[in-house]
């Protein structure tokens, strides 16, 4: 009896697996491909299941870039955005706002923002103090590693004078902040190696009152002891020297070289970026 060749069984395999990888249709989102049959397009969404399951999962069409059908039809949907990146808070001008719920179905919510900005003389411009306001929401939006904000209130008012006296001009703004880039648990914890203390080399703070960040001093330890996921919004636990009531913090972004973290402190917002692990 004659045996088969190792070069022939890794062929037969190869041939296997493409051929069923082709029995399957193919999900392109804004930050994954997905092999699976779909099932259904909705107005709202695309329902799918995976190869060998029932489950039916769905996917909002508005994070859907195209399906290439296992016919070899493609399908390109326009209600997919394209945001910019923001990988850092000085990338804050990079951050869309909208007041539509529907463009950020599908997005990971990461926290709350709100600015406030005002006049300092009865002379201000309205146009700036706004421009103030809507920046300082942006930069805590960058802050958290958001991209887009949905705007929840918008109230502006102009220099007022009557017999009570003189009013400047002010912007308030709410809203909250998403992400179309979801962060990858499994990379980031293989970057950290499973190292546990990590130096800090910028720390980035805005106030209540500021319309600026402004960079603190560095030069402090985060020790980890957690990293977990929930909803999308990867969170360490562990604790920062010099902040003694602080001992959870959100993943705002991460590449080979650091990762940065942030944390809200009464109404503050902090930004630390921190150095990954040297590669041996």
């Amino acid at each position: 009896m004659k045996t088969i060749r190792p070069y022939l069984l890794i062929i037969f395999a190869v041939l296997f697996f493409t051929t069923a990888y082709a029995q399957t249709d193919t999900l392109f989102t804004n930050n994954q491909k997905i092999a699976c049959v779909v099932k259904e397009i909705t107005p709202d969404a695309v329902k799918y299941i995976y190869p060998g399951e029932e489950v039916i999962n769905s996917v909002y069409k508005n994070s859907v870039e195209k399906i290439i059908f296992k016919s070899g039809r493609v399908q390109v949907f326009n209600e997919a955005k394209s945001y910019k990146p923001v990988n850092s808070i000085t990338d804050f001008p990079n951050v869309e706002t909208t007041i539509l719920e529907s463009e950020i179905q599908g997005l990971v919510k990461l926290g709350e923002v709100n600015a406030k900005a005002k006049g300092t003389t009865v002379y201000s411009s309205q146009t700036r103090v706004r421009d103030r306001a809507y920046k300082k929401l942006k930069t805590q939006a960058a802050m958290m590693g958001g991209n887009v904000i949905l705007l929840t209130n918008q109230r502006s008012e102009g220099n007022k004078y009557n017999d009570y006296g003189s009013f400047t001009t002010e912007t308030y703004l709410t809203g909250v902040a998403y992400s179309s880039k979801p962060l990858n648990m499994e990379d980031f914890k293989a970057l950290l190696r499973d190292v546990k203390e990590f130096p800090v080399i910028l720390n980035y703070e805005i106030g209540t009152n500021d319309s600026e960040f402004d960079t603190k001093d560095a030069g402090a330890i985060f020790t980890l002891t957690e990293v977990t996921n929930q909803n999308g919004v990867i969170t360490l636990t562990g604790s920062l020297k010099g902040e003694k009531d602080i001992d959870t913090f959100q993943l705002a972004s991460f590449n080979d070289k650091t990762f940065s973290l942030f944390y809200k402190k009464k109404n503050d917002y902090h930004n630390i970026v921190l150095t990954t692990p040297i590669k041996l």
